[in-house]
């Protein structure tokens, strides 16, 4: 496991660790997060991945630490989570934004890719948040997220594993906010619609044709939408804010 800290690097602030933090939503969680005051820890499969969230935040003064990290690997996860709240003294925020697709139809999806994006996005959270309810429980203070997406909500043709994934997270999450609760942890779900990424860039025509007249705000999203979201849901003022999904899609999923 391979590790980068930032020359800003403080342990009297309150410690945030985003997966997926390399690009995209992830990045604009870090990145907000880091401007919140948080001190942010990147991770992603490589830490060439997050050179880029690194120095963004580096730039504008903000405190983070990179670590190279496959979610999908149980162990290793847990390791992660486990160090940095042992180095830190804390473990404050928990934002398990990590995953991927493998799209297909039901009746030409393997089990394979059905295992593997249910093992990223699903299990890794679970993982998560099982490594780090206990230091969260020491400190009786905890704010954890899960990006899931309106998929999870409404179902999507050609995605059965994702959206059962993202489904999945919703009852993980009230689980956990029941579970939690009362030892100062909140647990909720940032649910994006369609966001505009470096991924849906091919897909410019399709999305002004067919995507947007779809969404009631007449516009995709952007990373930094979810992130204003997240940015409330993790700070000290949402404490009453437990077991919720909150739908940031332009009411897409409406």
């Amino acid at each position: 496991m391979t590790r980068v800290d930032s020359p800003h690097m403080s342990t009297d602030r309150r410690v945030a660790i985003v997966t997926g933090a390399s690009r995209g939503i992830g990045r604009a969680i870090a990145t907000r997060l880091a401007k919140d005051g948080r001190h942010v820890v990147g991770v992603a499969r490589s830490v060439e991945a997050l050179a880029d969230t690194k120095a963004a935040i580096d730039a504008a003064g903000g405190s983070i630490e990179i670590h190279a990290c496959d979610v999908g690997d149980s162990a290793a996860l847990t390791a992660l989570i486990e160090g940095v709240a042992e180095k830190h003294g804390r473990l404050d925020i928990l934002v398990n934004n990590a995953g991927i697709t493998k799209d297909g139809l039901i009746l030409r999806m393997s089990d394979e890719d059905f295992d593997l994006v249910i093992n990223v996005n699903l299990k890794s959270a679970f993982v998560a948040c099982r490594a780090a309810a206990r230091p969260m429980m020491r400190q009786k203070f905890g704010r954890i997220v899960n990006v899931g997406s309106v998929s999870g909500i409404t179902g999507n043709a050609g995605q059965a594993n994702y959206s059962a994934a993202k489904s999945g997270l919703i009852g993980l999450t009230k689980s956990i906010a029941k579970e939690l609760g009362a030892k100062g942890i909140t647990a909720n779900v940032v649910a994006p619609g369609f966001i505009e990424t470096d991924m849906t860039a091919s897909l410019a025509s399709v999305i002004a044709e067919q995507i947007i007249p779809k969404i009631p705000a007449r516009r995709v999203g952007q990373g930094d939408d979810i992130a204003e979201a997240v940015s409330y849901m993790t700070s000290d003022g949402a404490g009453y804010l437990t077991g919720q999904v909150i739908a940031v899609d332009g009411g897409l999923a409406m």
